[in-house]
């Protein structure tokens, strides 16, 4: 097995518009948190479909946004790259790739009511600018999807990381 870090942050944050002005509705994800379905999303490098940098073992909305947290495979070396800028902080922005499915007008805009999500990428330049790695943790081994909850404290340190996130990013 590899070594991974692990990683979470905000992919999508709802009600802010991003830089083209678009608005994520809370539930457009609802699809795609579902737990039979995170293992379609893709984690992604800068949104290369050519470079999977690891996998994303949660995804959840919660009155903020889209929560996602996963793994980096430090056994490639994009992974590797992308977690040394991750934790020299070079890079910090979340972006997600998705179709389409519904959308309504808003101003001159759209609020995105339901969208299929493809694939979440850590990036250097986020078209959300709350969308936000909160937290990288220290390479390990690679550990189940099943026990990854439990691996982390009671997933205590997991709570804590986000609540601090949910402040910073405010």
């Amino acid at each position: 097995m590899t070594d991974v870090a692990l990683i979470g942050g905000y992919a999508s944050v709802f009600n802010a518009p991003d830089q083209n002005g678009d608005i994520i509705a809370p539930g457009a994800f609802r699809r795609a948190v579902r737990p039979h379905r995170i293992g379609d999303v893709k984690m992604l490098y800068q949104h290369a479909p050519e470079t999977p940098i690891g996998r994303w073992t949660k995804l959840e909305e919660d009155s903020r946004g889209l929560w996602a947290e996963g793994e980096i495979l430090l056994g490639s070396s994009a992974g590797r790259e992308c977690y040394e800028l991750l934790r020299g902080r070079a890079m910090d922005g979340l972006s997600i790739g998705f179709r389409l499915m519904r959308a309504e007008k808003f101003a001159k805009n759209r609020r995105i009511v339901e969208a299929d999500l493809w694939e979440v990428s850590i990036v250097t330049f986020p078209m959300a600018p709350h969308a936000r790695v909160a937290f990288v943790g220290e390479p390990q081994p690679a550990i189940e999807p099943s026990g990854f909850g439990e691996s982390l404290a009671g997933a205590g340190l997991v709570r804590a990381l986000r609540g601090a996130a949910e402040l910073l990013s405010a």
